[in-house]
């Protein structure tokens, strides 16, 4: 990893731009105590559900889908929230198809696992692509947020597939005023919407000796277009996820 040498800075504190983690199983938690950091974390985003009366207005009939494609926890429950308001009963023959085992595991909470037919990938709608193609013939359901992901839908469209993309939940801007006098040596962000946020709640916001660390492209490009410094960028070829990235930089400036 190289880093600017002027900016090369002691940490002490870590702020995560996400809701803190229902356990304390995160990697995070054993980061902050490897090199006794101040750890917080604070969803500057937060996700509310659209009502089924909305969606009805989109005449989107979920009857006539035979797949569904979820890339997030958010979809999955948003999905089956409206289900219920619709009084739709999901059919038993209904096939799920999952970005990452995570997300089909999480299908448990709604639906007998074993009964089903489900699959998954590793991470990104592409890696779903061999099994996608045995069932090119299904009808698919998108479920998916106001901010969308770009990148599956357009792999789905270049692919040809069969596929409705229904807005079931929306990003918010989450109120973080509060922070205003407080300063992080390191701010993490994993999403557009959560810059976007930082300036929403600070127009005049000024890095200064503030490190931030962004998790994927798009993320790095808003940073960047926002002319901010890009200290900690992943993944990496020697990062493949935030934490390591983060524990990398802190090796180097923390001697």
């Amino acid at each position: 990893m190289q880093i600017d040498v002027a900016r090369a800075k002691k940490v002490k504190s870590i702020l995560v731009t996400l809701p803190r983690p229902e356990n304390d199983k995160s990697p995070y938690f054993a980061l902050a105590e490897k090199y006794n950091l101040k750890l917080d974390f604070r969803g500057f985003i937060h996700v509310e559900g659209v009502p089924a009366k909305e969606i009805r207005k989109e005449r989107i009939n979920f009857a006539e889908h035979t797949a569904v494609i979820f890339t997030s926890k958010n979809a999955v429950d948003h999905f089956f929230r409206v289900c219920e308001e619709m009084r739709f009963e999901v059919s038993a023959e209904m096939k799920y198809f999952c970005i990452s085992e995570a997300i089909a595991l999480y299908l448990q909470k709604y639906i007998q696992y074993r009964k089903r037919k489900i699959f998954f990938g590793k991470q990104t709608a592409k890696d779903l692509e061999e099994v996608l193609k045995k069932h090119s013939k299904e009808k698919f359901l998108f479920p998916c947020s106001d901010v969308a992901n770009e990148e599956t839908q357009k792999w789905l469209q270049e692919n040809g597939y069969d596929f409705t993309p229904a807005v079931l939940f929306k990003t918010v801007i989450s109120d973080i005023t509060d922070l205003k006098d407080v300063f992080y040596d390191i701010i993490v962000f994993f999403s557009p919407s959560s810059v976007q946020s930082l300036y929403e709640n600070f127009p005049d916001f000024i890095q200064n000796n503030t490190r931030i660390a962004a998790f994927g492209s798009s993320t790095q490009q808003v940073l960047l277009e926002k002319e901010l410094i890009l200290d900690i960028p992943a993944p990496t070829p020697v990062a493949p996820s935030m934490t390591m990235a983060v524990e990398q930089y802190i090796k180097l400036v923390n001697k």
